[in-house]
């Protein structure tokens, strides 16, 4: 290890991992994720440098950050899958952290200056996170440290009433009416669950998992209702997406309709084995997303969509949370109950759905929560996803430079 003179009297922490030996290299990581964060304590957004060897067109990988602790098992176990390739990493004070009522900060966020080709664990600019974390404070009224690797998405509290009892001890908003509330079991390494009450729509689960994707999560599920459009399906039965109609349109600009968006497959097959066990009626298939509530009063205007697709559900945030995982590179799935069936003469009505609620809440619950153990006992560093990474080639045009960022004199590195 090497530690360097760095600007503000902060040290650099440079480690040459190809010639450290492996059983020094987790007391190294620490080191490093240690200076980021004391970079951080002192205002500055500590800059991350990787230098790998072995790729012939992304040698190096650089890049800012904000807030590192609340990453911290994150940069420790992508660090460390670096370390055990050879890599040498450094880590030095960056620049000055901007503060976030200072004007130039929305340059700083805007996403369309952007390419999100970049490696995930350089996808953000320090100011978005910064922004983002103090986001998920408050709507959800817990610390981004709280938040687990594993996060379950609801627009029901008995969902979240259900997540509680199954999980005791589990930590909350700091107080009342806030409007994304979310509950924490909290494990060592963030290994723990986490839930979120969304409320109701695709602005909503827009606004959440954009602020959410700068945490890295390893999964996001979503849970929730739906109506059933089959024949042959009975109110509670269970519903699996595989793939989504994205008639929400609130990222319909920055994620064309033509691009395809699916649940993550291994995920998904977790999901299916976790249901099958209990012996619970289910079927996969395509969901629609709709951003109207009433879309049965205005059927001639979507049933062809409905047919064509032979979408098997219709609900108001699946396909949102799935085209955003898919835009900030994280596994998604959707464990939807049917809850109504408006085109068979089974409306949502006040008593019946009471019923409904109460008898499926608990096994929705459970089911979630059993596949989020399943995903760390079976995939610690993180669920199959290379369907998910963003394609660097030569004939698709490579990565560009990050565009100059407030306070830079230089872009802000090598693309990734």
């Amino acid at each position: 290890m090497v530690h360097g003179p760095c600007h503000h009297g902060l040290v650099t922490v440079s480690v040459d991992f190809s010639a450290a030996p492996a059983g020094q290299h987790a007391a190294a990581i620490q080191r490093l994720c240690d200076a980021m964060e004391a970079a951080d304590l002192a205002g500055r957004y500590p800059r991350l440098t990787v230098e790998r060897p072995w790729s012939a067109h992304n040698p190096v990988l650089e890049g800012e950050f904000a807030s590192p602790a609340a990453i911290r098992w994150y940069l420790e176990r992508e660090l460390s899958r670096l370390a055990a390739s050879g890599a040498r990493i450094a880590v030095c004070p960056g620049r000055e952290a901007l503060d976030l009522n200072d004007r130039r900060l929305g340059p700083a966020v805007d996403e369309t200056r952007w390419d999100l080709r970049r490696k995930k664990l350089f996808l953000f600019a320090p100011e978005r996170m910064a922004l983002s974390i103090d986001r998920l404070q408050h709507y959800t009224g817990t610390a981004a440290e709280s938040f687990q690797r594993y996060v379950l998405l609801t627009n029901y509290s008995w969902h979240v009433e259900e997540f509680r009892a199954a999980l005791p001890g589990c930590v909350g908003p700091d107080s009342k009416g806030r409007q994304m509330p979310a509950w924490h079991h909290m494990l060592p390494g963030r290994t723990g669950v986490t839930i979120v009450n969304i409320g109701v729509g695709a602005s909503n689960a827009k606004t959440i998992t954009d602020h959410l994707a700068v945490l890295r999560p390893d999964l996001l599920l979503m849970i929730g209702h739906c109506a059933g459009l089959r024949n042959h399906q009975d109110i509670g039965d269970l519903v699996l997406a595989t793939g989504y109609v994205r008639d929400d349109r609130v990222l319909d600009e920055v994620l064309p309709l033509s691009v395809p968006v699916i649940s993550n497959y291994t995920l998904n097959t977790l999901l299916l084995g976790e249901v099958t066990a209990r012996r619970l009626r289910s079927r996969m298939g395509i969901v629609y997303t709709t951003a109207n509530r009433n879309w049965e009063l205005h059927l001639s205007l979507v049933e062809n969509r409905l047919r064509l697709s032979r979408a098997l559900a219709v609900d108001m945030e699946s396909a949102t949370v799935a085209a955003n995982g898919f835009r900030y590179r994280i596994p998604t799935a959707t464990l939807l109950a049917v809850s109504d069936k408006p085109l068979h003469g089974q409306p949502k009505l006040s008593t019946d759905a009471q019923s409904f609620y109460a008898a499926s809440r608990r096994q929705h619950v459970e089911i979630a929560i059993s596949v989020a153990a399943k995903v760390w006992r079976l995939y610690p560093d993180g669920l199959p996803a290379a369907d998910l990474r963003s394609p660097d080639e030569p004939l698709l045009g490579t990565t560009d430079r990050q565009p100059p960022r407030p306070g830079d004199v230089t872009p802000a590195g090598d693309s990734a």
